[in-house]
């Protein structure tokens, strides 16, 4: 009895079930990757995720979707595609002794990791353990699985865990977490897991902007530098180089937009990833614990001042793009001026020409009825003597002279006639 759908109803009412955190049972281990790779290699990397799925002898995940996660048998496989990269996590539940001895990738097949699509951009190695956090020794727990370094860590979710890192690269290639579940459940386990490599990678994601930003400060330098020579010479001198100043401008204006488009959603990712990784911080409700640094003081301290700079370089940018057009519009403005002014002066000159031309129009017009005149009196002077020559009462001479003033008449009358037409169908 409902209206007919619109085309897009089950798909947008089904984006917030997207991608659903898995349930982990604690004790596990857990490796996690996330490579950088453009949205063109979705396919191939869904293909990759049917290939392993069939080796083992699970479903493969249905064609174009975008998130796949299914219990292999020895380990669990969850695999995401967002809009610049893709993540996979392989789970291993079960007790152990040491959480990061032996391969991090345990029982999945070496060829197929070698294979992903993509440029590694974060490789994490997790642990989570039943325990009290306030009962624990996190020296000791620095000195077994992080190699002395100082952590930075925080009870969370309310106090039902703890969770710790030290936000380093170890000589296995991984990062690492150490997690110790007190109260949790296996699906809040599972999305704290989540927010934890979240933080991780999106953190990494916002930081991809710095070098560019630093790329960018030398390039933003020399042409704040060379705007203002621009500037100086314009508002000091006269017109001699304003053509070689418009085309220095059209130049660096080019040069500007090109880059800012280039850098553009750099700048507007780093971002975007900046505050996913404070949503997902602020998600985990940190608890302090006595002589740690807390994740949200960590990435205070280390991530702002990044982001500062990504912010502060991409305004610097759009200025300098903004003020190079204002300066670009200003010249154009007196270049069109100064051709205005050239202009007017071009139609006084040919104002001048054309009086000029009317005042030898006249005189050439008075020549030309004493020139017809002088050949048709001519003629008339013939015609008489031939018929005097004929013993005709004529005297040849006076003809010649009474014709002289009619013909000198009727000549302007009919110069000035064609005078007139001419300026009835030209009128300008």
């Amino acid at each position: 009895m409902l209206p007919a759908n619109h085309p897009l109803r089950f798909e947008l009412n089904d984006e917030v079930h997207a991608r659903p955190p898995d349930a982990l049972e604690t004790p596990l281990r857990l490796t996690y990757i996330a490579l950088l790779s453009p949205w063109s290699q979705r396919d191939t990397e869904w293909q990759h995720v049917v290939d392993i799925a069939t080796r083992f002898g699970v479903p493969p995940p249905a064609e174009g979707v975008n998130h796949y996660s299914a219990d292999l048998g020895p380990f669990r496989l969850t695999w995401e595609r967002h809009t610049e990269f893709s993540r996979y996590m392989f789970a291993f539940p079960g007790p152990f002794e040491h959480a990061f001895e032996g391969e991090a990738l345990g029982p999945v097949p070496r060829d197929w990791v070698a294979a992903l699509p993509g440029e590694l951009l974060v490789a994490v190695r997790a642990a989570m353990v039943r325990g009290n956090a306030e009962g624990n020794d996190y020296q000791t727990i620095a000195a077994e699985n992080f190699a002395g370094n100082t952590l930075v860590g925080s009870t969370i979710t309310d106090r039902a865990a703890a969770a710790f890192t030290d936000f380093r690269i170890h000589p296995d290639g991984y990062s690492r977490w150490y997690v110790i579940n007190q109260t949790m459940g296996s699906r809040q386990a599972g999305r704290v897991m989540q927010r934890l490599l979240e933080i991780d990678t999106y953190r990494v994601l916002a930081l991809m902007a710095l070098p560019v930003a630093r790329e960018l400060g030398p390039f933003l330098t020399s042409r704040e530098r060379e705007l203002a020579e621009i500037t100086e010479t314009l508002a000091s001198t006269g017109n001699a180089n304003e053509a070689a100043l418009l085309e220095r401008l059209t130049r660096l204006e080019a040069e500007i937009d090109s880059t800012e488009s280039q850098k553009h959603y750099r700048f507007g990712a780093a971002a975007a990833y900046h505050e996913l990784v404070q949503r997902r911080i602020s998600e985990l409700r940190e608890g302090r614990l006595e002589g740690l640094q807390t994740f949200k003081g960590f990435t205070e301290r280390r991530l702002a001042p990044a982001m500062n700079t990504c912010r502060a370089v991409s305004q610097r940018q759009q200025g300098l793009s903004e003020r190079v057009t204002r300066a670009t519009q200003l010249l154009s403005t007196r270049i069109d001026m100064t051709r205005e002014g050239q202009n007017q002066a071009l139609l006084e000159s040919m104002n001048r020409r054309a009086a000029t031309q009317l005042r030898l129009q006249s005189t050439v017009e008075g020549l030309s009825v004493a020139a017809v005149t002088y050949y048709v009196v001519g003629l008339v002077n013939y015609l008489a003597k031939g018929l005097e020559s004929l013993h005709a009462p004529l005297n040849a001479s006076l003809i010649t002279v009474i014709s002289i003033p009619l013909v000198a008449l009727v000549v302007a009358f009919a110069l000035r006639r064609v005078r007139r037409m001419v300026e009835r169908r030209d009128p300008n």
